[in-house]
């Protein structure tokens, strides 16, 4: 989602207009819409600020799935259960002779 849109989500959220948005932000109106329809691109912590005066706040999460290797995963998942049984019994034997063989 582009910062403009997240703006103006957390901006009608909020009931406020763009003009009292920017009174209470100490920033131009235009930059409020300048902002909300792309032309400009914040920097985070200009986003972070405005959305702390809509009373939300900026924040960040994983994406499942990132940086998982799925070419690993797709191969086991066409075993069935007893083969997935045996190589999983074939990785741990090979993880205690690697463990063995460092001590």
């Amino acid at each position: 989602m582009r910062p403009g849109d997240v703006l103006a989500k957390a901006r009608r959220r909020a009931r406020l207009t763009q003009r009292e948005l920017a009174h209470r932000a100490g920033v131009p109106q235009s930059t409020i819409g300048r902002i909300e329809t792309g032309t400009i691109d914040p920097r985070a912590s200009t986003l972070d600020d405005l959305l702390h005066f809509c009373g939300e706040e900026l924040g960040a999460r994983r994406v499942l799935g990132s940086g998982v290797d799925r070419t690993l995963i797709r191969p086991l998942l066409a075993l069935t259960p007893a083969e997935r049984l045996d190589v999983a019994t074939a990785s741990a034997r090979n993880l205690d002779d690697l463990i063995r063989s460092r001590r």
